[in-house]
């Protein structure tokens, strides 16, 4: 019971940084591999804004023995000299103080990503420790910061070990910060090479010229990987659409690409078009990815529209009597990527995901409007246009089958429900922020989940067959697949681009197939169709992936289930012998209990939320995995695939081990 007393003296002050180390949620997210992650790019980011504005060229990142990362630049060096208030050097006001730094104005950077000074000093506080080299004016400068634990048991982060001093001189140039993550406040998380490198080559493609390297120096042992990676891509996000459209077959050769910089400004668009039916489009702010979209997307969409619409009524495309083409008409099939560079930035929400700054609408719509138009009209890009146009109208002819076949599925669904009579076992609950829909695959695991379930808070709804790959369909048959459009109606938000979150009737959507070939193959066609037509049900954290046990292992009256490898032989070294091992082929063939207490029961289930940490990336997948070229995806495969992983457990004949 919490105490009756509260008075001054209850009031805690955390100084310095250790309001970081109270609740680092506030300022990481997590302290899981993804906020592990996060303090790498804290410091990545500041390198990044240093050279995206001119002061270098070059990024270094080196994955060291001991989960120690090291991230360099050739940028001016981070001050050296004393603030005029603190009275301490430059370098350690970034690395000690939350709120310090020089990106509030701008008179240093004229665009940055990093807003509110806490990048340097929230890293610094997670750390173990943290040493800076500062190269600047022919002197080598270096300041040593650690964490220490008190006599309380508490943490003191982030202190200066060493203060700044000159230790050499050099006629180079830059910053160079090495860190140890903490693992009193990460465990054992690890930084990892893919990951890296995968934000890293969106951060090159970004910048259009700039050199970023990745070296892992790690041992075998420490997770290394022995690899090395330097990105640097000289055509920036039009080299970026290119690479998201391998394996796609595109329109045309080369992406438009249009760039221009007004009253400090910046806009860089760059288009491709595919014979795909989805939509892709990705957006940035200050190199900081707008998945939400915001302000400068629709001003590109309703610069896009007019372009093409005035250009195929000069050219006579569209005749007289014909409506104009709908912007969604022009964006079948569209990777495009379009980044923008500005001052005063306003996201909605702290996410930092929306763009809210209304001004740059108009900026986008006028650049791009005048820029695109006037590229599409320049010698050389008639055949580009007219194709652009032509599988807009035909995309304008599927919308008008598809918008009949909604119009369909709304009488249906107005006649109370019943298209999903005999498909949802609906929850008798009306409270959406706690219902749950399972979506499991075939009457038998149906039946078990429909059993198994506490239908107070949780909905049924078995897939009769395997949903239709969305990648290769075009909107009409997508809306015709019995599947799909149950799906679509069980969850009440409709689809792109008139889906609608605050219509969703549950708050999570559990795919729980079968841990086959089977159940993969079906999860990763569910996830494709809400990446490409739910995307916001996703962003918002509302889709997970059931976890049902792949063992039961049970001695005497002793029974544990597996849900790995791992997890088996750790559970039957702990038992030991005379253990009866069963494989699970599937979850029909679980008894209602049995899904219930490893699949089903919140108290016990595990649960994956799927969560999108790169859009783009996640992009590029699911096209190489599940569009047309066989060969790309081979390759994928092969480069990914263990399959020297060898079986060393006896199969499921229900006899002693």
């Amino acid at each position: 019971m919490a105490k009756t007393e509260y008075s001054a003296k209850n009031i805690e002050i955390l100084e310095g940084l250790d309001a970081v180390r109270k609740r680092p949620g506030m300022y990481i997210g997590t302290t899981g591999v993804k906020g592990l992650h996060h303090i790498l790019w804290e410091i990545v980011d500041n390198c990044v804004d240093e050279v995206a504005n001119g002061f270098g060229d070059t990024i270094r990142i080196e994955l060291l023995d001991n989960n120690v990362a090291r991230v360099s630049d050739n940028g001016r060096g981070i001050p050296v000299d004393k603030h005029p208030k603190l009275k301490i050097s430059g370098v350690e006001v970034v690395f000690t103080q939350l709120h310090a730094g020089a990106k509030f104005n701008n008179n240093e950077y004229t665009f940055s990503g990093g807003l509110h000074g806490v990048g340097a000093s929230v890293t610094n506080a997670l750390s173990e420790w943290l040493n800076v080299e500062v190269k600047k004016d022919g002197i080598i400068y270096r300041a040593e910061f650690h964490s220490y634990p008190l006599a309380s048991g508490k943490i003191k982060s982030g202190q200066t070990k060493t203060p700044l001093t000159a230790v050499g001189k050099t006629k180079d140039r830059g910053t160079t910060v090495t860190f140890k993550p903490d693992e009193r406040v990460f465990g054992k998380e690890r930084f990892n090479f893919d990951t890296i490198a995968e934000r890293v080559r969106e951060t090159a493609y970004l910048n259009r010229g700039i050199t970023i390297i990745v070296k892992d120096l790690r041992m075998p042992l420490d997770g290394g990987t022995e690899r090395e990676e330097t990105f640097r891509f000289a055509g920036g996000i039009a080299d970026y659409v290119q690479y998201l459209n391998e394996g796609k077959q595109v329109l045309y050769d080369k992406p438009l690409y249009i760039e221009a910089m007004e009253d400090k400004f910046q806009v860089a668009v760059a288009i491709q078009h595919t014979t795909a039916y989805a939509e892709s489009i990705y957006s940035y702010v200050n190199n900081i990815p707008t998945p939400e979209g915001g302000t400068h997307e629709v001003g590109f969409k309703s610069a896009l529209t007019k372009v093409f619409n005035d250009y195929a009524r000069d050219n006579k495309l569209l005749k007289d009597k014909q409506e104009n083409l709908l912007g969604d008409d022009y964006r079948e099939g569209i990777v495009a990527v379009i980044t923008v560079k500005m001052q005063d930035v306003q996201f909605e929400g702290q996410t930092k995901t929306k763009l809210g700054n209304p001004e740059a609408r108009t900026k986008v719509e006028s650049i791009v409007t005048s820029k695109l138009s006037e590229l599409i009209n320049s010698r050389g890009f008639k055949s580009t246009a007219e194709k652009i146009i032509q599988k807009a109208m035909g995309a304008a002819k599927t919308r008008e089958a598809a918008k009949r076949a909604k119009d369909l599925s709304r009488q249906q669904n107005k006649l109370n429900g019943l298209n999903l009579v005999g498909k949802l076992a609906a929850c008798s609950g009306k409270n959406y922020a706690i219902n749950e829909l399972f979506i499991v695959e075939g009457r038998s695991a149906g039946g078990s989940a429909k059993n198994a379930r506490d239908r107070s808070f949780q909905a049924i709804l078995p897939l009769r067959g395997k949903p239709l790959n969305v990648e290769k369909a075009p909107l009409d048959s997508i809306l015709k697949n019995e599947e799909i459009s149950t799906i679509i109606a069980a969850l009440g938000t409709g689809i792109e681009p008139k889906f609608e979150i605050a219509d969703l009737k549950f708050d999570k959507v559990i795919i729980l197939a079968d841990a086959d070939d089977d159940g993969a193959h079906i999860r990763a066609l569910l996830m494709t169709f809400f990446f490409r037509y739910m995307r916001q049900l996703v962003l918002d954290g509302h889709l997970y992936i059931g976890m049902p046990p792949l063992y039961k292992l049970q001695k005497n009256n002793e029974i544990r289930y597996c849900y790995d490898d791992a997890a088996l032989e750790k559970a039957q070294k702990e038992m030991g012998k005379n253990t009866k091992l069963q494989r699970f082929k599937g979850l029909g063939e679980m008894n209602p209990e049995q899904l219930w207490d490893t699949a089903m029961d919140p108290a016990q289930r595990t649960l994956t939320r799927v969560t999108i940490e790169d859009a783009a990336a996640a992009d590029k997948r699911i096209s190489i995995l599940m569009g047309d070229d066989s060969t790309i995806r081979k390759d994928y495969i092969y480069e990914h695939a263990d399959f020297n992983k060898l079986d060393t457990f006896k199969v499921d004949d229900g006899k002693e081990e």
